[in-house]
């Protein structure tokens, strides 16, 4: 009996040390994972991620963050002056999570880390490997142009995403030959072109580039041509609500180019781009375009050297701003990273990875309080000064103090409180009545979504869509008119009374020193005289 016991002792004591042995293995190939290529590209989507959440909350809502949530609240097929998705992505913001600043733009901060899963993504297709993996996603971590765009609502934070999609995509296509891709493609290209227009200039330069080079002949596939019948099945509701509505997209580029742009030279445009990227990472970006141009490694996929070729000459041709080329840079960072990675190990001098490495990073930590709200007002406003970041001009009109992705973050609170104040002011049948007409959508935007917590009603503009929403039901016995010129207020009302006036020191010029009205005596009704102050731009 204590013979058959000792060996049931020795049975579980076997039993017990493979289950720990399992457990170590588990662990150990945990641990392994940690090393490989996909875990380098997922920790420095997190640290992107992480930092957006850290930093996000800071200064104010954006402008165009307080418009894209009113047309969240009117979502439609189409706005004015940009695609519908965005107004998606708003309105389901604030049911999911509320309507604080981190829970606008949580999604923008998820999207920096989708940008550099899909560039390590890319520098895999083209043959990269660790380091190549580390110095494209450095490069996009600390990337100015990413760093603002990313930290707020907007359009902009989600088209690299697409955009990039789109490049994985197709070099995916031309490694493993497998044509049924074509239809992925189509179906991120479709929802590419609701985020922002933009995406069909994209796709424009795309096919062209195809053409000219040996990758013609993925032309000749079907599965290519049901794609761009896919993408176009899915724009097509907006195209559809564009023309009901006299394509008033073109309209206000055509508006916003002749009043608002800061017009560059072609010059000027190209020697800019190098601040978008950073000057030190720009050189990684070249030398990403002379491996698609130039290089033999790289003739397989010539096409998007020429894509970015042909998206440049749109830009300046139709003189777009010059961030409108940032959503491809993430695809020159990933080339350009498996480059030098070449080089730096066919000439056995592992010592130049950490020289490419450290100026990058040093040069990204300098610019960073520049592209994301890190200090004080005081100081951010010194440091840009320093840095004359006013030679980057974007919009004719000046900034003030602060950059103009920050002036246009200051004071709308403030502004609500205002309005609110004036219209406490107003008697109790007035108030029942009264209008709040907005000079622009920034004014309204803010009014909508601060004011109701003030007892304030919703907002009406002659500016961009929030002309379509019209007058309401409001006649116009008693209007709160808030940042309009006397000389459109005077042939509509015969008594214009001064009740208050906004400043903030920090906001751009246009929102500083702002009056705010209250007209009576209509000369008109507002169905009536609405057409007068339409205003897209």
């Amino acid at each position: 009996m204590d013979f058959i016991r000792t060996e049931k002792r020795e049975a579980v004591v076997q039993e017990e040390a493979g289950a720990l042995e399992s457990v170590r293995a588990v662990s150990l190939d945990r641990w392994k994972w940690l090393e490989t290529d996909e875990a380098v590209a997922v920790c420095f989507a997190a640290a992107a991620c992480l930092v957006h959440l850290l930093w996000n909350g800071r200064y104010g809502y954006f402008r165009d963050e307080l418009y894209y949530a009113a047309c969240g609240q009117h979502l439609a097929w189409g706005y004015v002056d940009h695609a519908p998705l965005i107004a998606v992505i708003a309105q389901f913001s604030r049911l999911l999570f509320g309507d604080s600043l981190r829970a606008l733009r949580f999604f923008p901060a998820l999207s920096s880390g989708a940008k550099i899963l899909l560039t390590a993504w890319i520098v895999r297709e083209l043959g990269g490997r660790r380091y190549a993996q580390i110095l494209a996603a450095t490069a996009m971590l600390l990337c100015p142009i990413y760093l603002t765009m990313d930290n707020f609502l907007s359009m902009n934070a989600f088209e690299p995403v697409f955009w990039m999609a789109l490049v994985a995509i197709s070099l995916r296509i031309i490694r493993t030959r497998n044509d049924r891709l074509w239809l992925l493609f189509g179906l991120v290209a479709g929802i590419g072109i609701l985020n922002k227009h933009s995406t069909l200039m994209f796709g424009l330069a795309f096919v062209v580039a195809m053409t000219v080079t040996r990758q013609r002949a993925l032309l000749r596939t079907p599965w290519i041509w049901l794609a761009a019948c896919i993408a176009f099945l899915i724009f097509l509701p907006n195209f559809l609500w564009e023309m009901r509505n006299r394509l008033p997209t073109v309209e206000i580029l055509r508006n916003v180019d002749r009043m608002k742009n800061a017009h560059v030279t072609w010059a000027q445009f190209i020697v800019q781009q190098a601040f978008l990227v950073h000057p030190v990472a720009a050189p990684i970006c070249i030398v990403g375009l002379w491996f698609f141009l130039r290089s033999r490694r790289g003739e397989a996929f010539r096409f998007l050297g020429w894509t970015y070729c042909l998206l440049l000459a749109e830009f300046l041709i139709l003189r777009g701003r010059i961030y409108y080329l940032a959503p491809i840079y993430p695809m020159l960072f990933a080339a350009g990273a498996v480059a030098i990675e070449r080089w730096v190990e066919s000439y056995g001098r592992n010592w130049l990875k950490a020289a490419v490495l450290t100026p990058l990073v040093f040069g990204g930590l300098v610019a960073a309080p520049l592209a994301l709200p890190i200090l004080p007002l005081d100081a951010a406003a010194a440091y840009a000064k320093f840095w004359d970041v006013d030679r980057v001009q974007v919009e004719k009109e000046p900034s003030g103090k602060l950059p103009q992705m920050y002036a246009d973050m200051m004071g709308w609170p403030q502004q609500v409180e205002t309005v609110a104040s004036v219209f406490r002011s107003l008697t109790a049948n007035d108030q029942s009545q009264v209008a709040i007409l907005a000079k622009n959508y920034g004014q309204a935007g803010a009014i909508d979504y601060f004011g109701p917590a003030l007892g304030l009603p919703h907002a009406i503009s002659g500016h961009n869509n929030y002309y379509l929403w019209g007058p309401r039901q409001y006649s116009g016995e008693v209007v709160i008119a808030v940042g309009m010129p006397l000389e459109v207020l005077k042939p509509i009302f015969d008594e214009i009374d001064l009740a208050a006036t906004i400043n903030n020191e920090y906001a751009i010029p246009e929102e500083n020193n702002l009056p705010v009205y209250i007209c009576r005596k209509p000369k008109m009704t507002l169905q009536q005289a609405w057409p007068r102050l339409k205003f897209y731009g």
